[in-house]
């Protein structure tokens, strides 16, 4: 069982690191759509680019959970607080490298991407095998939080808060402007 949850793991982590590579593009791609602008991003914003890793977790997570679900009692809680810590890790790496630094490189912010995929999966795995946060109200705390923060990253390309977080540092412009 434990062998069999490390390649799901595995397999979710190039998941995200492929489909969240292509969505940075999907939006230019799809020629400004409006559907690809909801799960792409549409922007170089810090946050546009916390949707890259959430929305092929998000995907990955309801394949996983339709399969195995069922032998982890504790999954959506698990992979809720892994796909939290994973969401605070980009702003967290970026803004640190880029305090220290003073400019960004691209090849860092692609690395800070691929960190933030291998901690949230890592943390995933870790929670999923000790069987941590299994009580039925943490499973709904965990189901409601994965469907709040998929409601926010779509609300938000559309209706962006005016704060360093959701400005394009290009352009100086906020969400799908």
């Amino acid at each position: 069982m434990r062998k069999r949850l490390f390649y799901w793991e595995a397999a979710g982590l190039l998941w995200t690191a492929a489909l969240g590579v292509l969505l940075h593009f999907a939006f230019d791609w799809s020629g400004g759509s409006a559907l690809a602008a909801a799960f792409s991003a549409v922007n170089e914003s810090t946050w546009e680019h916390m949707k890259l890793l959430f929305f092929p977790l998000f995907l990955f997570s309801v394949l996983q959970l339709w399969t195995m679900g069922r032998n982890y009692p504790n999954f959506l809680a698990a992979r809720a607080v892994s796909v939290l810590f994973g969401l605070v890790l980009i702003p967290t790496l970026f803004y640190t490298y880029t305090g220290v630094l003073g400019f960004h490189i691209p090849w860092a912010d692609i690395l800070v991407f691929f960190l933030a995929d291998f901690g949230a999966f890592a943390l995933d795995f870790w929670l999923l095998r000790r069987g941590a946060l299994f009580r039925p109200w943490q499973q709904v705390a965990g189901l409601l939080v994965l469907w709040a923060l998929a409601f926010c990253f779509v609300w938000c390309t559309f209706h962006p808060p005016h704060a360093a977080l959701w400005q394009d540092p290009v352009t100086k412009t906020f969400g799908i402007s």
